[in-house]
């Protein structure tokens, strides 16, 4: 399978806001940290996490590829809106008030932060940054800089999924030089983990006079300036088109703080760039780079192998993790014709073969996807229960009425099951949509054949679509695949420009407010958001604010799944597939790893993170 990657602008954000947070929900909280429905796993006075090894030497390089889908870069701002920013550097160099530890959800520590203190009533969260705070140039971390990048990130350059994740915070007042208030417009017990994930950078950034108007820049200007941040890496050398290195700050300012130690040390992270996934393979196989993870499951299985391997240089491990499976799908544009028929979309669904693809393409390798939150409590199973059903009860006549039955499972083609079962139901959907069978193809009531289009920034995504297109073809629907350049990939993207993509949407354990980007109402309408399927319902964004403002453990989940059954019986997203484990090759010889992955980490960010050089 070749990777299906999320999109880019959306996903950075809600990292940034998220920033291994674990995202949850709870009235608890210490002055070290935050947690969510319940208390913190690590006590006032820790030493460091328990998943790292706080003695690691540092020093040495790691030696990485892109994981980015346009792997080559043309700005170092990774917060606005145009361009592609080199790989990892969010996470390397800007530090957040609170940082997440990887074997617990819904927590945060403090990092910029040495106290957050959330108020009873829930309508603020105080926090007071550490004295020896600094950012690379050496200037000091102030409260003014927590507000100014605030109030860049809510401004008109950066993407608008900050505006819809933040919708519910009122403002940011500076209290004094080193404490900031951040002010909530309802009780909402998620936002003081957002708010403390935002990254932190500094006025100084980008702040140079424009010889050519003598005005000062516009954050969207600021795009080959060396961000100004205080983590623990900066920018070093730089072959454009060819790699970038990341360069450990020996004076980094937080290298003894708890959360910090056994951590970034590496002193030098390069990232090399290959257009060619054929090159790329072959590239680590030649011993150029240290670490990749796979997701090519033909890849895995047929092609990883050689001399490095043989001699044990080379390692090919799969690490099993916790985390959400997502839900990586085929997008339906709901906002186009047929597609804004939810007969027509179901339709569709039932047309793919998943257990076919799984055994003669995937090797068997992956499981389908089972609703918005699987491998969680979120997830919807059997019959809604009484809290889901109250939820549910005043939408029931704008919703489907198999939101009030069992929980949705995507069509199978074993067992009881078979495709041809499966084509005949779509059939039946189609006729009662009004699409017939005319001359091989199928045709409105106007004459109108049913031709649809796939779009794609990868050639290599037709193997993956061309079997869902062959048994659409026997219902008499045409499914086009289009390859475009991955620039105007997105622009379309960008201006919802597409009948059917493929996004692979991450997952969590606690959803939150960024889902109201993914499914709201006002998204929808919002060029540049999350909401690539145009889900555009009253209820949606009832269930949404419900799950964003619960008080309690057990309303949020209800919440959750009730939301899951929606968009689940909406038939707005074809499920496609998930992994429990990260497939991971990593040169033995020269990286030394802690003997156990932290059940919450993303593979490449765990090595970097946490990892040595021998």
């Amino acid at each position: 399978m070749r990777p299906v990657i999320s999109r880019s602008r959306w996903q950075h954000a809600r990292c940034c806001l998220l920033l291994a947070l674990g995202m949850g929900l709870s009235n608890a909280w210490a002055a070290h940290g935050y947690a969510l429905w319940g208390e913190l796993k690590y006590p006032p006075g820790f030493t460091h996490f328990d998943y790292v090894n706080p003695s690691a030497p540092k020093g040495g390089e790691i030696r990485l590829v892109s994981n980015l889908r346009n792997s080559t870069f043309d700005k170092y701002n990774p917060f606005t809106l145009r361009g592609s920013a080199p790989a990892y550097l969010a996470n390397l160099m800007f530090d957040t008030l609170l940082t997440g530890s990887l074997d617990e959800t819904g927590a945060g520590y403090g990092l910029l932060a040495e106290d957050v203190s959330a108020a009873p009533d829930g309508l603020s969260v105080t926090f007071r940054l550490r004295p020896q705070a600094r950012f690379h140039n050496g200037d000091p971390v102030l409260a003014a800089d927590v507000k100014h990048s605030f109030d860049i990130l809510m401004g008109p350059h950066t993407s608008p999924a900050y505006k819809t994740i933040l919708e519910d915070v009122a403002g940011l007042d500076v209290l004094d030089e080193r404490t900031v208030r951040y002010r909530f417009k309802k009780p909402n017990r998620e936002l003081p983990l957002t708010v403390g994930g935002l990254p932190v950078f500094s006025r100084a950034w980008g702040n140079e006079i424009d010889p050519k108007t003598g005005e000062r820049k516009t954050f969207d200007q600021v795009v080959m300036d060396l961000p100004i941040g205080s983590g623990p890496y900066r920018i070093g050398p730089v072959r454009f088109g060819r790699d970038i290195t990341y360069v450990r700050d020996p004076d980094y300012w937080a290298r003894d703080l708890p959360v910090r130690r056994g951590t970034a040390n590496f002193d030098r992270v390069l990232v090399k760039i290959y257009r060619d996934n054929t090159a790329r393979l072959e590239a680590l196989k030649a011993g150029e780079f240290d670490l990749m993870r796979f997701f090519s499951a033909g890849d895995w299985a047929r092609r990883v192998n050689g001399k490095r391997f043989d001699s044990g240089e080379l390692v090919k491990t799969e690490f099993t993790h916790r985390l959400p499976t997502g839900f990586q799908s085929y997008v339906l544009n709901t906002r186009r014709p047929p597609l804004d028929d939810l007969r027509v979309r179901q339709a569709l669904g039932l047309a793919m073969d998943y257990e076919w693809m799984n055994r003669q393409m995937f090797y068997g390798a992956y499981q389908r996807v089972q609703g918005l939150f699987g491998n969680t409590v979120c997830s919807a199973q059997g019959l809604p229960a009484a809290e889901e059903v109250a939820l549910l009860q005043p939408w029931r006549s704008q919703l489907p009425s198999e939101v009030f039955g069992p929980a949705f499972a995507p069509p199978r083609t074993d067992g009881e099951s078979s495709l041809r079962a499966n084509l005949r139901a779509a059939q039946a959907l189609l006729r009662e949509a009004g699409w017939t069978v005319q001359a091989g193809e199928l045709r409105n009531e106007r004459g109108e054949p049913m031709s649809l289009t796939y779009l794609d920034s990868n050639e290599a995504g037709a193997r993956v679509v061309t079997p869902w297109a062959r048994n659409l073809e026997k219902l008499g629907i045409t499914l086009q695949f289009r390859p475009v350049d991955f620039a105007l990939y997105q622009q379309r993207l960008r201006t919802f420009d597409f009948d059917i993509i493929s996004i692979a949407f991450g997952g969590t354990h606690n959803p939150g407010a960024e889902y109201a980007d993914l499914f709201g109402s006002q998204a929808a309408k919002t060029e540049d958001s999350g909401n690539l399927a145009g889900v555009s319902s009253p209820a949606v964004d009832a269930i949404i604010t419900q799950m964003t403002s619960a008080r309690t453990q057990q309303s949020f989940q209800a919440a959750c799944r009730a939301l899951d059954r929606v968009i689940s019986h909406g038939h707005y997203l074809v499920p496609q597939w998930s992994a429990t484990t990260h497939r991971m090759v990593y040169n033995a010889w020269r990286l030394a790893r802690p003997e156990v992955m932290p059940p919450y980490a993303a593979g490449e960010t765990w090595a970097i993170d946490t990892w040595w050089a021998k």
